[in-house]
């Protein structure tokens, strides 16, 4: 996306990817591969699928997996472009 302040098509698909790993609020731990996984089935755009790829291999919960997408979308500069999550 080329264009600042301009939300995408996809704007909050990461919100969306969220919400699937963690249905509920409850304190579940998903892994990276499980978000690897998710995405795929999403089929995220390539931006999006690129903040997935660079997740550190760990296991998260829903607030450290929260804090670290926002992390990489903000240092790309896509929050306003693609949203953050929480």
């Amino acid at each position: 996306m080329d264009t600042w302040g301009v939300r995408a098509e996809e704007y909050g698909e990461l919100q969306r990817l969220v919400d699937a790993l963690f249905p509920t609020r409850a304190s579940r731990a998903v892994t990276k591969l499980d978000v690897v996984a998710k995405a795929d089935v999403f089929d995220l755009c390539a931006d999006m699928r690129e903040v997935v790829d660079m997740l550190p291999s760990r296991t998260y919960g829903r607030t450290r997996l929260c804090d670290q997408l926002n992390s990489i979308v903000t240092a790309h500069g896509w929050g306003a472009v693609y949203g953050t999550v929480e």
